[in-house]
C-alpha cells in the first residue's frame, strides 16, 4: 500500500522539478533574446534567426520542439500608442506591422520603442497523469521587455 505512494510521490517530484527548470529556462531565454536584439542598430532575418539559436540553446537538455519564440519592435508614437514596427518568430507568423501592442505603463515615452521578447513553451510532462493534482500539458508564456542601446529603435533591414 505504501509503495505505491512512495512511487507517485517522487515521480511527482521529478515532474514538478523539470516544470520548475524549464519555467526558469523560459524567463532566461526571453531575457537572452530582448537583449542581444536590443543591443544593434540594425537586425535581418539571419540575424534573428541566429538570436533564436544562440536564445534556444539554453533549453538544453530539455526538449527545443515546443519551444516559439516571437521577437518583435515596438514603436511609441506621438501619444505613446505602440505598434509593431516588424516582427520575427521561429514558428508561424510574428505579430503583424503596424498592429497596436499594449506596452505596460512607463515602458516607452513618445518617439521610442522597446524590443518585446514573448515565449511560449508548450509544457507535456514525462509522465503524463491528468489527475486532480496533475494538470497535463499546459503552456509556459513569459514577456520580456528590453530598451535598444545603441538607436531609438532597432530598424530590421529585410
Amino acid at each position: 500500500m505504501i509503495l505505491p505512494a512512495l512511487i507517485l510521490m517522487y515521480v511527482g517530484s521529478a515532474e514538478v522539478g523539470n516544470a520548475l527548470t524549464i519555467y526558469r529556462r523560459t524567463s532566461t531565454i526571453a531575457s537572452t533574446a530582448a537583449d542581444l536584439t536590443a543591443q544593434t542598430k540594425t537586425v535581418s532575418t539571419t540575424d534573428l534567426q541566429d538570436i533564436v539559436s544562440a536564445s534556444t540553446s539554453i533549453m538544453t537538455p530539455y526538449p527545443t520542439q515546443p519551444l516559439k519564440i516571437v521577437l518583435s519592435s515596438v514603436v511609441a508614437d506621438t501619444n505613446n500608442i505602440g505598434k509593431v514596427a516588424w516582427s520575427y518568430s521561429n514558428k508561424g507568423s510574428g505579430r503583424a506591422v503596424n498592429s497596436i501592442y499594449p506596452v505596460p505603463a512607463g515602458l516607452t515615452e513618445p518617439s521610442s520603442s522597446v524590443i518585446v521578447a514573448e515565449i511560449t513553451y508548450a509544457f507535456t510532462p514525462l509522465v503524463d497523469l491528468k489527475t486532480f493534482f496533475s494538470p497535463g500539458s499546459f503552456d509556459m508564456k513569459r514577456t520580456f521587455y528590453a530598451r535598444p542601446r545603441r538607436s531609438l529603435a532597432v530598424a530590421k533591414t529585410d
